[in-house]
């Protein structure tokens, strides 16, 4: 079944945290979002889970840097995306994908609110079939802005091709703060994810690290 490439990109502190226990996820210097925002511009698509949403109302859309801005989608299996949320407006393509557990009223009001609104998996959205439906759409690459759950159900399932990840030199701590990755994890190390480092490159005041997925380590 073909699926487009795919890129996870975030930034997290050195302690491994892509938000406070505040909620504070304000962690890449200026260098670095210039560098996301380019990502974006080369990419057909950006796609993030409802809790990023919920938690960051972000626009995904190209502001600081010169490009056109990537078709949005939404991993939302339960339809929770506020009608006025930032991800909504503006004249950018954006597809919320929802399950069939979904209340009807709120798809509805999603898609009052200008979205394109596709049901995908019974009780949740089945990941892969959504790939498989945005390469017969035409997307080829995808940067996945997820939060640590979308990360997770994305690698376990081995839907991501590319990590991206900016370390801050910073340390927040915090048991309950968001990881990288969350989901129920590997039970052992050599059940996990592997990846190859391919580059290491100073952006601003972080340390970019670029990885390829499903490759040996050593």
């Amino acid at each position: 079944m073909k699926r487009p490439y795919v890129i996870l990109n975030a930034a997290m502190t050195l302690d491994g945290k892509i938000a406070t226990v505040g909620g504070d996820s304000k962690i890449s210097c200026e260098p670095d979002l210039k560098r996301l925002h380019r990502l974006r511009s080369e990419v057909d698509a950006v796609m993030v889970g409802a809790g990023t949403v919920l938690a960051d109302d972000p626009s995904l859309t190209v502001r600081r840097v010169t490009g056109k801005n990537p078709m949005r989608i939404v991993v939302d299996g339960e339809a929770k995306t506020p009608v006025g949320a930032r991800v909504l407006k503006g004249d950018v393509r954006t597809i919320v994908v929802v399950s069939a557990i979904a209340r009807s009223e709120n798809v509805e009001r999603l898609r009052k609110a200008g979205a394109e609104v596709i049901t995908l998996g019974v009780s949740y959205v089945k990941l892969a079939k959504l790939l498989n439906k945005l390469w017969v759409m035409g997307v080829r690459r995808i940067l996945l802005e997820g939060g640590s759950t979308l990360n997770w159900n994305m690698l376990k399932e081995g839907l991501v091709d590319e990590v991206r990840v900016a370390v801050s030199p910073s340390i927040v701590g915090g048991e309950n703060a968001k990881t990288l990755v969350g989901g129920e994890g590997f039970s052992r190390v050599g059940g996990g994810i592997n990846l190859k480092l391919t580059k290491i490159e100073r952006v601003g005041t972080n340390i970019l690290l670029t990885y390829r997925v499903g490759e040996k380590r050593c």
